[in-house]
């Protein structure tokens, strides 16, 4: 009996290295080949090339922005407040001049009215706020201020709740990204993304900073937030570009979800320490900005 019993044991311990190295040979041919699939995409695909190069540039924002937490011992809550409004008034004017305008152009080329079109806009703006709010109450995730949200959030380490609400906020972004280049038309939205996420990467380095992490780490984090958006922009990209009747209403539902970020999550933050002065400021100051860039680009 003990020689049986020896025998399993010393068979399942060196079983368990083999089954081991076996999901690591699986993980890394899965990782391979996707990687394969993303290099033949981006070859192949000329727009979901420049949406992927968008959404690059953006995350190289946010992590340039969150590098800039090395040089800065400590920031004001009023500038912070001031920051996170200028985010929403770039994302804000994005969603209006980039998103929806062109989304109502491109309905009415396929409605039959004028007011056909506008309902069927209205109707996919709808659509992407709803989608954000549906991930909002599944995805638990941490506010800077106002604590957590979600379910199941005690389940999770802090840091990580923290990465996900910073992911809520990049997934309309880089969709908004694929979905413009989708349009053909995705330029000064990436510039405008891309400035405003400067200014997001630093926030969010210095906002977890504040609440105890090393430099080190909130940084890291920041910077790795920001790969959400070129994944995001792929995929939106590669769907919308296939059909011209998806398009408009991609384009809208990207602006829909941003608009729920900007109201749900980026101008109640700002305006919760007494700063709404600035915060109002700032994002006057990035709505005009992105207004004159999707002008001039």
């Amino acid at each position: 009996m003990n020689h049986r019993i020896l025998t399993s044991t010393r068979f399942s311990g060196s079983r368990l290295p083999l089954n081991k190295l076996l999901g690591a040979l699986i993980l890394v041919a899965g990782l391979a080949l996707l990687i394969y699939q993303l290099v033949v995409l981006l070859q192949t695909r000329e727009l979901v090339r420049y949406a992927f190069y968008a959404g690059m540039v953006a995350a190289a924002s946010t992590a340039a922005g969150a590098f800039l937490a090395v040089f800065a011992n400590r920031i004001s809550e009023r500038f912070l407040d001031s920051l996170m409004g200028f985010g929403a008034g770039v994302m804000l004017a994005a969603s209006i001049f980039s998103l929806i305008l062109p989304s109502m152009d491109i309905m009415e080329g396929q409605s039959s009215s004028g007011l056909m079109a506008s309902g069927q806009v209205a109707l996919a703006v709808l659509i992407g706020a709803a989608m954000m709010l549906l991930i909002e109450k599944i995805v638990p995730h941490e506010h800077f201020i106002k604590g957590s949200d979600g379910i199941s959030s005690t389940r999770l380490r802090q840091s990580w709740l923290f990465v996900l609400a910073i992911a809520l906020h990049n997934f309309p972004e880089g969709l908004a990204i694929g979905a413009a280049y989708a349009a053909n038309d995705g330029h000064g939205l990436a510039v405008g993304i891309a400035i405003q996420d400067m200014p997001e990467g630093f926030v969010v380095a210095m906002a977890l900073i504040a609440v105890g992490y090393t430099r080190l780490f909130s940084i890291a984090i920041g910077v790795l937030t920001g790969l959400a958006e070129p994944a995001m922009a792929i995929m939106g990209a590669t769907l919308l570009e296939f059909s011209t009747h998806l398009l408009p209403w991609g384009l809208a539902g990207a602006a829909g979800a941003m608009l729920f970020v900007i109201s749900h999550e980026i101008i109640p933050e700002s305006h919760r320490k007494g700063h709404e002065f600035y915060a109002t400021n700032g994002l006057i100051l990035g709505f005009v900005l992105m207004l004159m860039l999707d002008t001039a680009l």
